[in-house]
């Protein structure tokens, strides 16, 4: 979870939204990414999304059998649906979406038994810690925002 907050801290740097996503497979890394939304002008460009996308190239396979991976935040509903479709084995997250979460907070699609693989999922790894930076990046925006509502622009 630590490189995955590392990988925050490299979003939050690019004033992107700081989540960052690491896949492990054995005692390797196969991917790293954070948030490049606002970077890439795409919205699929969410950490887990980079991370599966590098992943499944370095093993030159879309199945991830076996893979684990360290995210900051609970995954959206496309992200869950991808770590489902990549068949990756456990995921392992830090804060709890309880506004777009898909692993348990508002949606559960990574345990949901209509579906033809499911993950095992690890809750408040680091919880604190990958609040934190969100909590921040959160806060600084909106005083920057109450700034130029005070000055009028």
């Amino acid at each position: 979870m630590q490189e995955a907050l590392k990988e925050a801290v490299k979003a939050l740097d690019a004033d992107e939204v700081p989540i960052g996503a690491v896949i492990v497979l054995g005692n390797r890394i196969i991917g790293r990414a954070h948030n490049q939304r606002e970077t890439l002008k795409d919205p699929t460009a969410h950490a887990e999304i980079i991370a599966l996308t590098q992943a499944a190239a370095a093993l030159d396979n879309w199945r991830l059998a076996g893979a684990t991976i360290y995210v900051t935040l609970e995954p959206c509903p496309m992200c869950a649906g991808a770590l489902v479709n990549a068949r990756v084995k456990t995921l392992v997250y830090g804060a709890k979406d309880p506004k777009a979460g898909a692993c348990g907070s508002l949606f559960n699609i990574a345990d949901d038994k209509r579906l033809n693989h499911r993950l095992e999922v690890i809750s408040g790894v680091m919880e604190q810690d990958c609040q934190s930076v969100l909590q921040e990046f959160f806060r600084v925006k909106r005083s920057s925002h109450k700034c130029l509502g005070e000055s009028g622009q």
